[in-house]
């Protein structure tokens, strides 16, 4: 399951043959706080994508698109790693990685997905 919205915003929104997911920190569903470090926090980010998916019957299988905001582009290497664990290289979705000058709860990664619902 999903932490709740922090705003005024849905989780997921389905248009035509696609979903698109609100951006996901590393928040667990019953906590306030988030993970420690950008690599538990990619870990539950994505864990929280999985529960947002499994909502409408999908998988990450269906990523087709995500974009992953790093409050430091230093962290690349170690949010890289944790999103191999999740996204296989020869089937991976097409993915943009930013540094932003912040993400919602001082987060360290944010990561928003767009799946296919084929």
């Amino acid at each position: 399951m999903a932490p709740k919205p922090i705003g005024p915003y849905s989780q997921g929104v389905v248009s035509g043959n696609f979903i698109f997911l609100s951006g996901q920190v590393g928040r667990k569903h019953d906590a306030t706080d988030l993970e420690n470090g950008v690599a538990d926090q990619t870990r539950q980010a994505i864990l929280n994508i999985k529960a947002v998916l499994a909502e409408k019957n999908l998988t990450l299988d269906n990523v087709v698109k995500s974009t992953v905001f790093l409050a430091d582009m230093n962290d690349f290497a170690e949010m890289n790693a944790v999103y191999a664990e999740f996204f296989d290289e020869d089937t991976a979705p097409a993915r943009s990685t930013v540094q932003v000058a912040g993400l919602p709860l001082n987060a360290d990664m944010e990561i928003e997905v767009m799946a296919s619902l084929d």
